[in-house]
C-alpha cells in the first residue's frame, strides 16, 4: 500500500472517530423508553404525550446546526425543504404550531433540564448528568 493511499485511510479514520452521534435527551425524572418511530412521532407532533401519558414537547436546534441536520436524516428522515414544507402545512391549516427551537446545544441541556415534559436533541460528546439520554443516532 503506498503512502498515499495509508494517509486518506488514517484521515478517513480519523475524521469518522470525530462524529458523535445525536443524542435525544429528556428530564432525568422521565422514565420512559422510546423507539426511534415515537421518537420522530413525537418531534413531528404525531404523538402529544410520552408513552406514560405525560404531555411531550419537542425542542429544535436551528436549522443550522448539524446536530440538526444529522437529527433530520437519521430520525426523522426528512431533508430540510420536506421538514420546512411538513410544519409549513401544519400551521397554514391551523393544526400545528412551529416548533420551538433554542440557540444551541447548552441552551438545550439547560431547558431540557428543568422541564419534564421536553425531548431535544444535542451532539452526544456533549450531554451533561443533567438530562438523561433516550437514544443516540
Amino acid at each position: 500500500m503506498s503512502k498515499s493511499s495509508m494517509f486518506v485511510i488514517s484521515a478517513l479514520l480519523w475524521g469518522a472517530s470525530l462524529q458523535a452521534g445525536t443524542a435525544i435527551i429528556v428530564h432525568p425524572s422521565n422514565s420512559n423508553s422510546l423507539d426511534a418511530f415515537q421518537i420522530s412521532q413525537i418531534f413531528l407532533t404525531k404523538m402529544k404525550t410520552f408513552p406514560d401519558g405525560s404531555e411531550a414537547l419537542p425542542v429544535f436546534l436551528p436549522v443550522d446546526h448539524p446536530v440538526f441536520d444529522a437529527f433530520l436524516r437519521q430520525v426523522i428522515n426528512k431533508n430540510l425543504a420536506q421538514f420546512k414544507a411538513y410544519f409549513g402545512k401544519l400551521i397554514f391549516t391551523g393544526r400545528g404550531t412551529p416548533p420551538k427551537v433554542v440557540d444551541s446545544d447548552d441552551a438545550m441541556l439547560e431547558l431540557i433540564a428543568i422541564n419534564p415534559n421536553l425531548i431535544g436533541m444535542v451532539d452526544e460528546a456533549k450531554v451533561t448528568d443533567k438530562v438523561k439520554v433516550v437514544a443516540i443516532f
